[in-house]
């Protein structure tokens, strides 16, 4: 009788146990998904700016929109979460990038 009563203790033990984990896990992807969140608009404005010099480096000038980038060199820009303002001045000046998260109703 008293075998299975530490048993059964036992078993309580590592099911807190495990509970703890599983949630110390949850907490830190939480975390994680968050923080990349917060740096998706910066992500992707430098690859939209690192797919404009490849671009001035094959072409020998910046690409005339951010459309041209998404046809030509596979840049994805998902448009429900983020507006991108590309204004170029000249075909050979590096183009003013401005990538905004649009606000997300809930």
């Amino acid at each position: 009788m008293r075998k299975n009563v530490k048993t059964i203790g036992n078993y309580i033990l590592s099911l807190v146990f495990f509970a703890l984990i599983l949630a110390a896990f949850a907490a830190g992807t939480l975390a994680f998904s968050k923080k990349a969140q917060e740096n998706g608009a910066d992500t992707l404005r430098a690859g939209i700016q690192r797919a404009s010099v490849q671009c001035y480096a094959i072409e020998g000038r910046y690409p005339p929109s951010v459309e041209y980038l998404e046809e030509n060199y596979g840049i994805q820009v998902d448009r429900e979460r983020y507006s991108v303002f590309y204004s170029g001045f000249a075909s050979n000046v590096m183009p003013d990038i401005t990538v905004v998260e649009l606000v997300q109703e809930q």
